[in-house]
């Protein structure tokens, strides 16, 4: 199994903060683990971006991540995808990319879970837990309760799967998240239009560590 991070950082387009310097903050914080979402660029962009920052990723050792855009594989020094397609078929993916690359995926229900277990993901973002600005969707909201039974659910058909609560986590959701049994949390918003980045980025990763 793959080593992945409990807190991951999700970088968006916002006006205030590019993705690299979204990224260099990020670094500069102690993140371990990046995902770089961008749906709103061309190829030559996206490459122009995730070159610079994967340069920024390599001298702070933080895994690189990329949000879909799967066909860019190779081509950059990426070290997976997260994909964000509920009915994405990984096992097509996985022979696409191979096995060193990591690959998580989304998912709102168990069924979701299990299914991409069964299918060679690596880890999901399971959610959301409450409304984002960042990634407007109309999926069902998560409670504390779903995240629980969801998780005893894998337990008991013995699913090892890393699954991570995103969607609108606040820092005082973090605790309760974390009690559910789930191995991690995945941020965005919450850390990007906090009023002192790096200090917003510490203080989840020390509740979500804790």
């Amino acid at each position: 199994m793959k080593y992945i991070e409990k807190f991951h950082y999700i970088t968006h387009d916002i006006p205030q903060l590019t993705h690299i310097e979204q990224v260099q903050n990020a670094c500069e914080a102690g993140a371990k683990w990046i995902q770089y979402r961008c749906l709103s660029k061309p190829d030559d962009e996206l490459l122009k971006d995730i070159n610079a920052i994967a340069e920024i990723c390599d001298d702070w050792g933080t895994t690189l991540i990329v949000t879909d855009h799967i066909h860019l594989n190779g081509k950059a020094d990426i070290q997976g995808f997260h994909i964000e397609d509920m009915n994405a078929d990984f096992t097509a993916l996985r022979k696409q990319v191979g096995n060193d690359i990591t690959l998580g995926g989304s998912a709102n229900t168990v069924q979701n879970l299990i299914r991409l277990a069964k299918e060679g993901a690596d880890y999901t973002g399971f959610g959301p837990f409450f409304t984002t600005e960042t990634k407007p969707n109309n999926y069902p909201l998560l409670s504390i309760e779903d995240y629980t039974l969801a998780l005893r659910q894998l337990k008991d058909l013995n699913i090892e799967l890393p699954v991570l609560a995103v969607g609108g986590i606040k820092i005082y959701d973090v605790e309760a998240l974390m009690q559910t049994g789930i191995y991690g949390i995945a941020v965005s918003g919450a850390v990007n239009f906090a009023d002192d980045f790096i200090e917003a980025y510490q203080d989840f990763y020390e509740a979500v560590k804790s």
